[in-house]
């Protein structure tokens, strides 16, 4: 199932989606006694999923309509840096990476950071360029994990049992302030630095473990990788997160990037203002941003 947060008549609202992304049907007129955003509705999905159909008629969705799917995220969202081998190396070798051991390309265990909700755009959204403070604005085409059945200690052979879905996601860096504030926060945690979107497609349609992610720059394919190629697996990440962190529903897990960015080219491409940003996840979505002026 495909689940989109709309913008409809000034009011979000919070809808199934056709497989085709021309029809759409508002939660709240399947079942009028849901009451709440995305994330509400992950909580309730098992309890509402079976009225949730699509056989009545629907209305046409236009691309002006959507936003990123969870908006208002309860907490920050979970990333996870160096995690596909070309781009770890990529990145060692580009001199802006001061988390590294001397001669490491593959971490020895998965590199977190998070970005607050803040970051978070949606679809068609312009990413701020942020010239005051960055010159060096990067791009990183990411699958996120959607947590639907929360849990601490939930070990790996559990853990796509508490997947509710994936969605794309954009992990928009400010390189120059990523390798001058070693820790990554700061560089990754801007405004508006997370588009997300445009859907967040259930489990059951997509193997999270075997999807093509392609990214382009003003038509440009600049990665071009899969999901079977993660360092560290999502049912790693969720053991790893888990351990001492308790994971609840709506929580988004960036898995990492390919190879492709925009420091691994030499020199660097970094993005400039007008520049577009297209992700494509396969059967997952396609999210398309344009950079501020």
């Amino acid at each position: 199932m495909r689940l989109a947060n709309l913008l409809v008549d000034g009011r979000k609202t919070v809808s199934v989606v056709s497989a085709d992304g021309r029809t759409y049907w508002p939660v709240t007129s399947l079942v009028p006694d849901f009451a709440g955003d995305m994330v509400d509705l992950i909580r309730e999905y098992d309890a509402i999923k079976s009225r949730l159909s699509t056989k009545v008629a629907g209305m046409t969705l236009r691309e002006s309509m959507i936003l990123a799917p969870i908006d208002q995220p309860r907490r920050n969202i979970f990333c996870v840096g160096k995690n596909y081998s070309e781009h770890a190396a990529e990145f060692q070798k580009s001199g802006f990476d001061h988390s590294a051991k001397d001669g490491e390309f593959a971490p020895e265990a998965p590199v977190v950071f998070t970005k607050p909700a803040s970051t978070v755009i949606g679809p068609g959204a312009e990413i701020p360029r942020h010239a005051n403070v960055t010159s060096q604005l990067d791009y990183e085409a990411e699958l996120g994990v959607v947590i639907g059945k929360g849990g601490r200690g939930i070990t790996k052979s559990d853990a796509m049992n508490h997947v509710f879905g994936y969605t794309v996601i954009n992990d928009v860096t400010a390189r120059d302030l990523q390798k001058l504030h070693r820790q990554w926060f700061i560089g990754k945690a801007l405004d508006g630095f997370c588009p997300m979107g445009p859907y967040v497609v259930t489990a059951d349609e997509v193997d999270g473990q075997n999807l093509d992610i392609r990214c382009w720059v003003n038509g440009e394919l600049r990665q071009n990788s899969n999901t079977r190629q993660l360092i560290f697996d999502i049912p790693t990440l969720i053991a790893t997160l888990s351990a001492g962190i308790e994971l609840q529903p709506g929580d988004v897990i960036a898995t990492g990037t390919p190879a492709g960015v925009g420091i691994g080219f030499s020199p660097p491409k970094f993005l400039q203002a007008g520049d577009e940003v297209r992700i494509e996840i396969q059967n997952v979505g396609v999210l398309v941003n344009k950079i501020g002026g």
